[in-house]
């Protein structure tokens, strides 16, 4: 019971205890947590205080540049309101001004208003005072007229006829002496520019003609290889014109054996194949044969060589191998006693200096000029080798002015261009001058001497013709009476213009008329 007890008042007295420190910890937590929100409190009102004085401060710092912003777009707008004043009053000043002067091209406008006025009416006036004059002039001309028809007893038809008779043969007579006076300033000025073109391209170039026609010569080293080139019998000789088609001549010239032959090609083979067989030393029908067959397969080499050459020489690039081994083949062929690509080349120098003179294309005219007979050695044609010629350029894509320079050179086709004109030139050029092809036969020159006289004595008026000069000049000797000076202008001009369409001749016809008047008288 006892220890009951004291279980008791110990667990009572640990209550007390607990109860007591319980109410002592509250106490002094609350005390503290007092504290605590009353520091809390102060904190904050010191916070909302700093945060109420930068919100102050924020707010004035934002007034202040809004403020300035405000201030500037003030400025901005108050220049831009001034500069827009000053252009209105530009506007101003200036529509004022315009005003001024509309007001007072206004005032122009109607002083010339009455101006004209004025002068219409000044118009009118004179006007009715010519009306009137004309009438009475009428009427004295009317009584002028008729007082001359009674005295000269013609009727006003007639004498207008006879002064419209008078006025058209002075007016033809001083047309004729006009013409005359520009066609010989015409030719003296073209004279001079045709001599000095002529002369200029003629003196910078100078080629030695070939006259090779039937012959070529080949140089042997010694006579003793003669007997070798004949062999025994004759039987090389033999074996060697039957291979080559050519006559072989071995006589008594020194040192020299001649081919003869026709055909210029088959006569550069042979001249071939016996310089190869002079360079063997062995001579016999066998070698002869193949010396033959090696020298047809040099050939084409040979005439490359030849075409390329010319090229070079002229100076005219990209040309097709065709056309190459053409020019080529022109070395073998003669017109007339003239090489044809010598001939070929002379044209196209002359062409070439003569378009450099006249400040054409030089390039397109030796082009011109070394094509223009590439139609001679084409296959045979029904068609003229000019024709021919040009067609088969086509093919090559040559251009106009070299194409119609070709078909036109003979006439075949208009010329189109200078340059066609100039080949034409140099053509007859070279083919005019004195040696460079041969004679023609006495009959037809004959022919064409009586041709060109028959034509001048179609004409009215002409008495006898004289072809002088190998046919270069045609003298008319004409009546006296019936042609004056001023128709014997005319009448030549006219026998010159039917020879060019008519006639065919190289070169010019000079046509000179002559007008021969004789007075006789006898004394008794």
């Amino acid at each position: 019971m006892g220890i009951v007890i004291n279980l008791f008042l110990i667990v009572s007295a640990s209550v007390v205890f607990f109860a007591a420190g319980f109410f002592i910890g509250r106490f002094f937590l609350e005390s503290i947590g007092t504290t605590k929100v009353l520091e809390a409190e102060e904190r904050a009102v010191q916070i909302v205080q700093e945060a109420q004085k930068e919100a102050n401060e924020y707010k004035e710092l934002k007034v202040s540049e809004v403020n300035q912003e405000w201030k500037k777009k003030r400025r901005e707008f108050d220049q831009e309101v001034v500069i827009k004043n000053n252009k209105y009053n530009q506007l101003q000043k200036q529509m004022q001004q315009k005003e001024a002067q509309l007001k007072k091209q206004l005032q122009d406008v109607r002083d010339m208003e009455r101006k004209l006025q004025d002068q219409r009416k000044e118009i009118d006036q004179t006007t009715e005072s010519v009306n009137l004059r004309s009438t009475d002039l009428d009427r004295i001309i009317l009584e002028q007229n008729q007082r001359l028809e009674s005295i000269s007893n013609l009727q006003s038809e007639e004498a207008r006829q006879m002064l419209i008779d008078n006025m058209v043969s002075k007016a033809r007579e001083e047309a004729t002496e006009t013409i005359h006076q520009i066609h010989a300033e015409a030719e003296q000025n073209a004279g001079r520019l045709a001599e000095k073109t002529l002369l200029t391209a003629i003196q910078r170039i100078s080629f030695e003609q070939a006259t090779e026609n039937a012959l070529s010569v080949v140089h042997i080293q010694s006579d003793e290889l003669k007997g070798r080139i004949i062999g025994r019998e004759g039987r090389n000789i033999k074996a060697f014109e039957n291979a080559t088609g050519v006559d072989i001549i071995v006589d008594d010239t020194p040192e020299v054996v001649i081919l003869s032959c026709f055909d210029p090609l088959r006569r550069e083979l042979a001249k071939l194949t016996l310089q190869k067989l002079l360079v063997d030393g062995i001579i016999h029908p066998v070698a002869i044969e193949k010396a033959y067959a090696d020298a047809k397969k040099e050939i084409d080499d040979v005439i490359m060589s030849a075409g390329e050459e010319a090229l070079s020489s002229l100076q005219i690039p990209d040309m097709p191998a065709e056309i190459v081994s053409l020019i080529g083949h022109m070395k073998f062929y003669t017109v007339y006693g003239q090489n044809l690509l010598l001939h070929s080349r002379e044209v196209a120098m002359l062409a070439g200096l003569m378009a450099a003179e006249l400040k054409l294309d030089a390039r397109q005219a030796k082009r011109a000029g070394l094509l223009h007979d590439i139609g001679l050695v084409l296959p045979e044609s029904d068609q003229p080798h000019a024709i021919s010629g040009m067609t088969f350029l086509k093919k090559f894509n040559e251009s106009a002015t070299v194409l119609n320079a070709v078909g036109a050179h003979h006439g075949d086709v208009d010329k189109e261009t200078p340059i066609a004109e100039l080949v034409d030139a140099a053509n007859v050029i070279s083919l005019a001058r004195p040696g460079a092809r041969g004679a023609v036969t006495a009959d037809g020159n004959v022919k064409r001497l009586e041709s060109l006289e028959e034509i001048a004595k179609g004409f009215p008026g002409v008495l006898k013709t004289y072809a002088l000069q190998a046919g270069r000049e045609i003298r008319v000797i004409v009546e006296g009476d019936n042609v004056s000076d001023s128709q014997a202008d005319v009448l030549a001009h006219d026998i010159a213009h039917k020879i060019e369409s008519e006639a065919q001749y190289p070169g010019q016809i000079k046509v000179s008329i002559v007008r021969e008047k004789r007075s006789i008288a006898y004394a008794k």
